[in-house]
C-alpha cells in the first residue's frame, strides 16, 4: 500500500480532488484532512490554509509517512497563458538579504550571505502528463502589482507566482521526499487579480485536480 499526501491551500482546491470517492474526514492540529483510498493507494488531502508557514507545517506534520508529497491548486501568471502547469522548479521570492542596493535572494534555508549557489527547489521528474512546464515564485504576499510582478519575473526567471509551493518543496527536500505540484492560472498578478482570482478559482482548481489525479494514477 502506497501513501500519498496532497496539499491544497484552499478548501475549494481540496474539494476538487477525488470529489466522487468515499472519504473519511478528520481534523488534526487545525488542519482539515480528507482520506480516500484508490486501488492500493491511500491518499490524504490536507487543506493547509494560505501562506508558506501553513504549507511547510502541513507538509511536515502529514508528510512523514508519505511516499510522495504533492500540491494542487491555483496561481497567478507572471508570463504565462491560462491553463494548468507542471511546476518544474520553485523559489521563495521573499527569502534573502536586504541591502542598500536592493534585495538579494537566496534559496530558502541557506545562509543568506555571499553569492547564492542556487535559488530553487527542483521537482520530481514529470511522468509525461502533457503539461507545459513552469517555474514558480512563492511568498507571503498576494501579488497584484504589475511592476512587482515584472521584477520578480525578470530577476528569478519565473512564469508563475503563488504563496505555498516553494515552502512545501523546502519541507519535502528537508525530509528527503520527492515532490511535485500542478498549478492552474487564475489571474495575471495585476490590479484585476483579486476579482479574477475569485471568478476563476473553481475552474482552475478543477483543472489542477484532474491532472493531479492523473499523476497519482501514473504511480500505480
Amino acid at each position: 500500500m502506497s501513501h500519498i499526501l496532497i496539499l491544497a491551500a484552499l478548501a475549494e482546491e481540496a474539494a476538487a480532488l477525488y470529489s466522487r470517492e468515499p472519504a473519511t474526514n478528520e481534523e488534526f492540529l487545525g488542519f482539515d484532512c480528507r482520506c480516500v483510498t484508490v486501488g492500493d493507494t491511500d491518499i490524504a488531502i490536507v487543506t493547509t490554509g494560505i501562506g508558506k508557514v501553513n504549507a511547510g507545517l502541513a507538509a511536515g506534520l502529514f508528510g512523514v509517512d508519505a511516499d510522495v508529497i504533492l500540491m494542487s491548486g491555483t496561481c497567478g501568471a507572471l508570463n504565462a497563458k491560462a491553463g494548468a502547469y507542471w511546476i518544474a522548479k520553485a523559489v521563495q521570492h521573499d527569502y534573502g538579504t536586504a541591502h542598500a542596493s536592493g534585495f538579494q535572494r537566496y534559496r530558502a534555508g541557506d545562509w543568506p550571505m555571499g553569492q547564492p549557489k542556487t535559488l530553487s527547489f527542483t521537482a520530481m521528474a514529470d511522468p509525461k502528463l502533457g503539461l507545459p512546464h513552469a517555474h514558480i515564485a512563492s511568498g507571503d504576499s498576494f501579488v497584484a502589482d504589475p511592476v512587482a510582478a515584472a521584477e520578480m519575473r525578470d530577476a528569478l526567471n519565473v512564469q508563475l507566482v503563488d504563496m505555498e509551493v516553494a515552502a512545501m518543496a523546502q519541507a519535502a527536500v528537508k525530509m528527503g521526499k520527492p515532490w511535485a505540484a500542478i498549478k492552474s492560472v487564475t489571474d495575471d498578478a495585476n490590479g484585476d487579480s483579486s476579482g479574477d482570482f475569485r471568478n476563476n478559482l473553481q475552474r482552475a482548481a478543477r483543472q489542477s485536480a484532474v491532472k493531479i489525479e492523473q499523476l497519482v494514477a501514473s504511480f500505480r
